[in-house]
């Protein structure tokens, strides 16, 4: 039976700073959206291979984001699939794990100087759109050489935050990288949202202080603010999960996370949905009245 085509949406997931919850928060998003029976890519551009060992997918032997980005290899030959049966992923999240092999970039690309840099995801993109209904790209939290092709071919950026003494220096780095790459490699390039996890109940004077910043400084251009309604506590089930390599959804789907995590889900598919009817933008992808 032919796979109908999707209306892919390309998120690049990310910050300027570690350890807030990036990578977390780009997986259980996925598993939230599977229950909603959307199929989901997340991409793992970290040579760290957060997303990669969260899954309890390999970081050696088998093709990477480093093939992807080469284009050693197709990008459907880079994917591990729920197909396989020594990789147990979530249902409906589909991998291209990252891998050491990352750190070979540069070289790649002294020794391949006719290639440019930010334009490397943009053939594996274009040959996956109409396969998911969203890929996730997960980035470093520095700039490094999958970042800006990651901003050169995302339709939105989700930015993730948590409550620390950095975490405003980092949004704010964040935000100026959006910008950069909207003026000089990707026009269409928007912030969709940012989303605060590890959020204390109840909250601290931190908290309180970074939910103010991102609410004033996080805005669109007519001035609402970004941020998104919900916000996912702190709780230990989180890591607990990720050590099962599930989403909390599989995990502990009872939980009160899981519940704010399918909340965010359904949040984040309606911003999109109203960004989509303003554009004119119609849910097979096709422009209304063309």
């Amino acid at each position: 039976m032919t796979e109908k085509i999707r209306n892919t949406v390309v998120i690049a997931v990310g910050n300027q700073k570690g350890g807030v919850g990036k990578t977390t928060n780009t997986i259980q998003l996925a598993g939230a959206l599977a229950e909603r029976g959307r199929k989901s890519l997340i991409i793992d551009l970290d040579m760290t291979s957060g997303a990669t060992k969260a899954l309890r997918a390999p970081t050696d032997g088998w093709n990477s984001s480093f093939e992807l980005l080469t284009g050693a290899e197709s990008a459907e030959d880079t994917i591990i699939t729920n197909d396989e049966s020594e990789v147990a992923l979530p249902p409906n999240i589909h991998l291209v794990p990252s891998s050491r092999k990352l750190a070979e970039l540069d070289t790649f690309l002294v020794q391949n100087p006719w290639l440019i840099h930010q334009n490397l995801l943009i053939e594996p993109i274009n040959r996956l759109r109409g396969k998911y209904d969203y890929v996730f790209l997960d980035t470093p939290p520095q700039k490094t050489k999958t970042t800006i092709p990651a901003l050169k071919v995302a339709d939105f950026a989700v930015l993730s935050a948590m409550p620390d003494h950095l975490a405003v220096s980092a949004l704010a780095e964040a935000l100026s990288d959006i910008v950069a790459a909207q003026r000089h490699a990707n026009p269409n390039l928007a912030l969709l949202g940012v989303i605060l996890c590890a959020v204390p109940r109840p909250k601290t004077r931190l908290a309180t202080a970074l939910v103010s910043y991102v609410q004033e400084t996080c805005v669109d251009h007519v001035g609402m603010t970004l941020k998104f309604r919900t916000e996912i506590s702190r709780s230990v089930v989180v890591q607990e999960a990720q050590r099962a390599g599930q989403t909390i959804m599989q995990y502990q789907g009872d939980h009160p996370v899981a519940d704010e995590y399918r909340a965010w889900g359904k949040e984040f598919e309606e911003r999109l949905a109203a960004i989509r009817q303003k554009s004119g933008v119609a849910e097979t992808g096709e422009v209304a009245n063309a």
